[in-house]
């Protein structure tokens, strides 16, 4: 079919997974062209105008780039989060949105469990921290991520709750995890309090003041989903007023810089979003990508459309 398939990526692959990508893109006669590390939308404007399918990692695809590419019939975002992606502007030039869901879920499972010890042992400042055996963990979403913070929290010895209105009390239970009854139950009967909401119009700034407020003594809030779910103006007046919250963000709030200047013990932000920054997560996703590009234009499989 020679179909021409762009990978542009401000933040490339690795190496090791662009090889992969390629083998596969051209085993399967295609045609693979790479746009890395580009510093202006006019570079992508100009390489998707002739692209029949696109893969991008954290790249904004807005409806002025989407307007260009002429011949676009599918996007594929390496990874589980989409809201860089345009869907209205996709959907409106019928292009197929996809995501390539849990290809990136133990990387970030695995940094959110960090994140707690370093909270617990106090960002390692020499003083005497807490463990997290025997602690109360809430998963608040539990899709992918959830399930793998769930496994590696269980290895860690810690009681697992978690809430989620699309997700069967039964496949919780089966996971060990005990099913809350409700957001605010989950968030007041947790030590820790593990974000994995996406950022849709429902989600952004449901964690708000009264559903902070309602958190156990000592608790610690951690988001690695997106910023947007948390209200940031909440944020800053709970750990105002509770000296016994902390939150800690894979990705720093607008207000990043007062809250470390005012709770510099209880918050912490990584310098950028670090979930799906390891080797494995970055292959995983890539070839996870292009594999789903290459079934569409030989089946016209769609199983993980965004925009239907």
């Amino acid at each position: 079919m020679n179909s021409k398939i762009l990978v542009a990526t401000e933040k490339p692959f690795a190496g090791v997974a662009v090889k992969q990508i390629r083998e596969i893109c051209e085993d399967n006669g295609h045609i693979l062209v790479l746009l890395e590390k580009y510093e202006e939308q006019a570079e992508l404007i100009q390489a998707v105008s002739a692209a029949e399918a696109l893969i991008v990692r954290s790249d904004k695809i807005t409806e002025d780039v989407i307007s260009h590419a002429a011949k676009l019939q599918i996007i594929v975002r390496a990874g589980a989060g989409y809201d860089n992606i345009d869907l209205n502007a996709a959907s409106q030039k019928g292009i197929i949105v996809m995501n390539t869901p849990g290809q990136n879920s133990n990387a970030v499972a695995e940094l959110a469990l960090g994140m707690m010890i370093y909270m617990a042992r106090g960002k390692f400042n020499g003083k005497s921290g807490t463990e997290l055996k025997d602690k109360k963990l809430g998963i608040h979403a539990y899709g992918y991520v959830g399930k793998n913070v769930a496994r590696i929290a269980h290895g860690f010895g810690m009681e697992v709750m978690a809430y989620d209105p699309f997700v069967t009390s039964e496949i919780m239970i089966n996971d060990g995890v005990q099913p809350a009854e409700s957001a605010e139950a989950l968030y007041k009967n947790c030590d820790y309090v593990s974000l994995h909401l996406p950022s849709i119009p429902e989600t952004q700034k449901f964690v708000d003041y009264e559903l902070l407020m309602k958190m156990k003594k000592g608790s610690t809030l951690v988001n690695t989903a997106r910023k947007e779910v948390v209200c940031e103006d909440s944020i800053m007046k709970a750990l105002s007023e509770r000296e016994d919250l902390k939150y800690v963000s894979d990705i720093a709030p607008d207000n990043a810089e007062e809250l470390m200047s005012k709770f510099p013990d209880r918050c912490y932000f990584t310098p950028k979003k670090m979930g799906a920054q390891t080797k494995e997560a970055n292959i995983n996703a890539g070839v996870a990508a292009i594999r789903q590009i290459v079934a569409y234009f030989k089946t016209g499989d769609t199983t993980f459309q965004v925009n239907k």
